[in-house]
């Protein structure tokens, strides 16, 4: 029983690991999925914006979509309002006409297109989470909003609405928060991308491959400090478990020890004994934080799939082994080297 619960506690810190590095891979992912599903070739961006997490607010005038269209190469551009209700969770207002045109259109599973003013659009998976359908209405940005489509996830955003609408609600009519270009030919990409940087130099303008390739983790600030703050709390309990764990297997094994010592068996093979235990441990704790951590996703997956999701990353599981088995490997040396300095008659006569 002592040993079941010591890998039961070794596996939590090896979840919370698993579950952190997979949440983080998961939102990107997604995101990066979205965006790619836009079909746009360069995206413009506000002067303020500073991060993938972080989209400016609008500020760039809805004036420069019909002057970008007219640069030479540009098939067509179409201009978004963005609007975060809460992270990673936003309101985008489009266009739906040049969207389609962009894009080739949403996926509609229930319901229909954008029509009248208070229409709003939700994917599948905000729909699950809030138990929405066609006809429901939704309360944000202190708005009444009729569902009147559910879509397939993949696209733009989770939250679509009409364009002037949410720029009317956020005060901000004439202004788009991003800019979209889709060029004539994949070869023009870079020759517009420099047209438009020289022309609109306070604007930040990039590929949309670029862009989509800044989705990694080592673009959210904080989040190397916080996995390695994790890392250490997982190190910490491994090595108190395991300590606690073989500590008292050594004083139950008093006597077994001294009859070992006795036989010949030297300080290493005790040693050997105690530290081949804890390792056992590590390796049970960490089989039990991989499962855990597919069941962290199914929870995810069941109560919030629009605002985490989260990715099995089979990659990290090495490393949250070797974190569990170097903190399970401290915890076991102080016990180890008591029993292995044991005197032997001593050992025989305890009680």
């Amino acid at each position: 029983m002592r040993s079941l619960l010591s890998v039961l506690l070794i596996g939590v810190p090896v979840t919370l690991i698993l579950t952190l590095v997979g949440m983080t891979h998961g939102m990107l992912e997604d995101s990066q999925h979205r965006q790619e599903g836009i079909g746009a070739d360069i995206i413009m961006r506000g002067s303020t914006s500073t991060s993938v997490m972080t989209l400016s607010g609008p500020s760039i005038p809805e004036a420069m979509v019909p002057r970008i269209e007219q640069e030479p190469h540009v098939a067509e551009a179409m201009g978004v309002v963005v609007h975060n209700v809460d992270l990673p969770l936003a309101v985008l207002g489009i266009d739906m006409a040049k969207f389609n045109q962009m894009s080739g259109g949403f996926k509609f599973l229930s319901g229909h297109t954008l029509q009248n003013p208070d229409d709003i659009l939700v994917d599948d998976l905000y729909a699950a989470q809030r138990h929405l359908k066609v006809g429901d209405t939704l309360n944000l940005i202190n708005h009444a909003w009729h569902v009147a489509g559910i879509v397939a996830s993949g696209k733009m955003a989770r939250l679509v609405v009409d364009r002037k609408v949410l720029q009317t609600l956020d005060a901000a009519t004439g202004k788009v928060s991003t800019i979209y270009v889709k060029v004539d030919r994949p070869d023009n990409i870079d020759v517009v991308l420099d047209e438009l940087r020289r022309a609109l130099p306070n604007y930040k303008i990039d590929t949309m491959q670029y862009w989509i390739s800044m989705f990694n983790a080592g673009q959210i600030q904080g989040i190397r400090e916080f996995t390695v703050v994790v890392a250490a709390i997982g190190v910490v309990i491994g090595f108190a478990v395991v300590c606690l764990s073989m500590y008292m297997a050594v004083l139950q094994r008093t006597r077994e020890i001294g009859i070992l010592k006795s036989l010949g068996a030297s300080k290493g093979f005790i040693l050997g004994i105690i530290l081949a235990e804890a390792l056992l441990l590590g390796v049970g704790g960490t089989v039990l934080g991989i499962i855990f951590s597919f069941c962290s996703r199914w929870l995810i997956a069941t109560l919030v799939p629009a605002s985490i999701q989260m990715a099995i990353v089979p990659a990290w599981w090495p490393v949250a082994g070797l974190i569990t088995l170097f903190g399970a490997t401290l915890g076991a040396l102080y016990p180890g080297l008591s029993a292995a300095r044991h005197d032997p008659i001593e050992a025989l006569a305890y009680e």
